[in-house]
């Protein structure tokens, strides 16, 4: 095992995931020259570090054309935590077999289709990402030739009609889930005064629906009145109508994360390690380091699968052991 202990990233091993790389996608750098010492990727290849002598940068790579650079900070988790940033889907919520199947349902639908099925394959490119990743994904394997805004009408066609159904008590009841043991450590939280804000890359027309009904099955009450920040990716741009910044930005961008904690929370830049986030894909691991804040990451989402593991300060396989993470003497 080699390990190299990086600026901004820490101690990092060839067992960890990293892939080096000859140079950044962009070409922008390259290992060698210019003063870099290495260009690294994690497993999933979705960010791509620049290494040099005493400072890293990420590159996010877009898979529409619109790429960012950004710095990484050292990070480490000083007590007491003073706020909990947490992912929505996957770590507070269970819900991605239903919107893999609404990608699904908008492929079939550009397809003219309505027996298409995604194949198992395609998992891992349907989830995690942006909506229009996820379609323009499916465009590319299976509608050769049509647009991200044909599937994004159809996709919202049917997220219009299925969020509508689950927010009027009418829609499948198993398409939100609270994550187990989710609500024992909100309510723990609270009892601190540990400050909490959920941050999303789902759009608000999504996300919104998927707390309501997870508070309505945890009996929490309104969301906006337990939470103290909510961060979605917005609303969509449509014809017709004012859309807001999210599909161009989501994780593993920082802006989602650093939004919550800075003007949701109040918390300045300066007092970072004392926020953590809590992430079960890679995308959301890269998110929350890029944003500056230490991340712990939870079991059963891609994060080993994505190479991501090395950059959480801890991996926990259940809430009430973040729990001891966050308050060490409780």
């Amino acid at each position: 095992m080699i390990a190299m202990n990086l600026p901004g990233l820490g101690a990092i091993s060839d067992t960890d995931g990293f892939v080096p790389l000859d140079a950044c996608s962009d070409g922008h750098f390259r290992a060698g020259q210019g003063g870099v010492r290495h260009v690294l990727t994690p497993a999933d290849r979705r960010v791509e570090f620049i290494v040099f002598a005493d400072r890293t940068l990420a590159y996010v790579k877009s898979a529409l054309g619109y790429g960012a650079y950004y710095p990484v900070h050292p990070v480490a988790i000083e007590h007491p935590v003073r706020a909990v940033l947490m992912d929505l889907d996957g770590t507070t919520v269970r819900s991605e077999p239903f919107w893999i199947w609404m990608i699904e349902q908008a492929t079939a639908s550009l397809r003219g289709d309505p027996r298409f099925h995604l194949d198992e394959s395609d998992l891992p490119f349907v989830s995690g990402f942006s909506v229009s990743e996820h379609l323009q994904y499916c465009i590319d394997k299976y509608c050769p030739g049509r647009t991200v805004e044909d599937a994004r009408r159809f996709y919202f066609e049917h997220t219009h009609r299925e969020m509508r159904s689950i927010l009027d008590g009418r829609g499948r009841v198993d398409a939100f889930v609270p994550a187990p043991g989710v609500k024992e450590f909100l309510l723990a939280l609270k009892s601190s005064g540990v400050k909490i804000a959920v941050a999303t890359s789902g759009l608000h027309e999504k996300a919104w629906p998927e707390l309501v009904a997870a508070f309505r099955v945890m009996k929490l009450g309104d969301p906006r009145e337990f939470y103290d920040a909510i961060v979605t990716a917005g609303f969509p741009v449509r014809h017709g109508e004012a859309g807001t910044l999210g599909e161009l930005s989501p994780k593993p961008h920082p802006w989602l994360y650093a939004e919550a904690s800075r003007i949701g929370l109040g918390i300045p830049f300066t007092d970072r390690n004392h926020v953590v986030g809590i992430e079960d894909s890679g995308a959301g691991v890269c998110a929350i380091r890029l944003a500056g804040f230490p991340a712990i990451g939870m079991a059963g989402g891609n994060i080993p699968e994505s190479g991501t593991r090395s950059l959480c300060q801890h991996y926990c396989d259940s809430f009430e052991a973040i729990l001891t993470v966050i308050r060490p003497s409780a």
